[in-house]
């Protein structure tokens, strides 16, 4: 009798799990909830603020080269924190450990006033502590699952999911009203009070965690093998191929993952422009929402760093309206829904959703104040654009590469979401520095953006068709 109450009690929701979702809601809260007022702050407090109509190009160009680069930080950060969590200290003490240090960076926020360098300093510690937590806690949830309760691991990542998109919805409906109404003290110090709640939450819960001991450095790591394999490049014996060279000191399933990781990352290659184009929408599309007219009703208006919250809910919205319904109607007419051909579709999409702001800036540039509805409709079809191609690739990486080298993945997925960022970064950094992008100024900004994903997307019309099926399932079995 003990032990069928023992296997019942394993087959129930780990205790732990409620600790992780608490903790993430009020983390992404803090997280959104300074990136919704930060470029808007920045713009004005530190490179405009007597409002000089002269230098507002220049002050959009060097706040967003600020967001930019504090994005590409974040998610770099990632493979620094697994890195940390997996070979050395284990996923616990890194999230605590980060998590106490990413409420100290929220404070130096909330006291840096008009302190240029405290404000970056703090941008700094909260983009490395951010980017620390994000490769652990999605996988400290899977830790927390055994054999006899995986059934219920798909619910918790539901959940999981949800308090992530909840966070960011609430978050840019409430910190804007605090600026606006408290200051940008209070509107910068509720996402510390917000971060100091996620930490104690997690903290709380530190004696119901399975808590998976690091495994030290591993030899056949993708680092190791891709370095060796550049090695053996150059000095290989005669005739012979580099993986059969990198075959006398690795194993072939090692060398199968590695390999299994470069054809992900052919379509992953992709994803930078993806996301140099999406993550705009919290930084340059913030800064149009300020120069368009904000009544949604003769009696109802919204502030311009209000307006992202439409990409989490219609995210949260279109997310079962896709899986239930578009996807299944189109492999029932014959349409076979693949994952490259979701991905092709997504650059398609958010090139449509791009259109619509470079017309609003057009629109804006000739001196008119057009509806922030048209800003609401580029934010629906960026979700619809977002499920298309991050959950798609997410998948598609999981399912293409071996299980040693699925963690792997999801840390170099993220690394394209920093190179995407990086690279608005050095254009808005080019334009500050009036170099050859200060040409592309108002809608040519946006106009050039939308050209190189025109070319990237030619190019992956190009590579799609050559890129190998080889899906890992299962008992990690390849199948061609």
């Amino acid at each position: 009798m003990s032990d069928i109450q023992n296997e019942s009690g394993k087959s129930k929701m780990p205790k732990s799990v409620p600790y992780i979702i608490g903790s993430e809601i009020a983390e992404r809260f803090s997280f959104y909830g300074l990136r919704s007022i930060m470029v808007t702050f920045m713009a004005v407090t530190f490179f405009n603020p007597t409002l000089n109509p002269a230098l507002t190009a220049e002050a959009d160009a060097k706040a967003n080269e600020m967001s930019h680069l504090f994005v590409t930080l974040a998610y770099f950060m990632p493979m620094v924190g697994a890195i940390m969590a997996d070979w050395f200290f284990g996923k616990y003490r890194v999230i605590l450990t980060v998590s106490i240090l990413y409420t100290i960076g929220h404070l130096i926020l909330a006291v840096s006033g008009e302190s240029y360098t405290l404000f970056s300093t703090g941008l700094i510690v909260i983009a490395c502590c951010a980017g620390g937590i994000k490769s652990c806690v999605s996988a400290n949830v899977g830790d927390q699952f055994n054999k006899s309760n995986e059934h219920l691991l798909s619910k918790a990542y539901g959940w999981f999911y949800m308090s992530i998109n909840l966070g960011g919805t609430l978050a840019p409906l409430f910190i804007p009203l605090l600026k606006k109404y408290y200051g940008p003290e209070i509107a910068f110090g509720v996402p510390g009070i917000l971060m100091a709640l996620a930490t104690i939450i997690f903290w709380l819960g530190r004696k119901k965690y399975v808590r998976v001991p690091p495994a030290g450095i591993k030899k056949e790591n993708f680092f190791s093998i891709s370095l060796y394999a550049l090695q053996k490049l150059f000095s290989r014996k005669p005739g012979q191929k580099v993986w059969e060279a990198v075959s006398e000191k690795y194993s072939a399933t090692s060398i199968d993952g590695i390999q299994a990781v470069y054809r992900v990352l052919a379509v992953f290659a992709f994803t930078p422009i993806f996301w140099a184009l999406w993550d705009q929408n919290l930084s340059e599309w913030v800064l149009q929402a300020t120069r368009l007219d904000l009544n949604l009703t003769s009696s109802f208006s919204i502030l311009p760093e209000q307006i992202n919250f439409i990409n989490p809910l219609f995210l949260v919205l279109l997310i079962p309206v896709f899986n239930s319904f578009l996807f299944p109607y189109l492999e029932k007419k014959g349409i076979k829904v693949t994952p490259l051909r979701k991905i092709g579709a997504g650059l398609v999409i958010i090139g449509l959703s791009f259109t619509i702001i470079a017309l609003l800036q057009e629109a804006i540039d000739a001196g008119g104040k057009p509806s922030v509805w048209w800003q609401i409709l580029a934010y629906i079809l960026l979700a619809a654009s977002e499920i298309l191609v991050s959950v798609t690739c997410l998948e598609y990486a999981y399912t293409h590469s071996p299980k040693s080298m699925k963690s792997t993945m999801s840390a170099l997925y993220l690394l394209g979401i920093s190179a995407g960022n990086l690279l608005v970064g050095l254009i808005n950094g080019n334009i500050v520095d009036k170099g050859f992008f200060s040409q592309f100024t108002g809608a040519k900004y946006y106009w050039l953006f939308l050209a190189i994903l025109a070319a990237s997307f030619i190019l992956f019309l190009l590579v799609a068709k050559r890129l190998p099926e080889k899906r890992y399932v299962g008992n990690e079995e390849a199948e061609n």
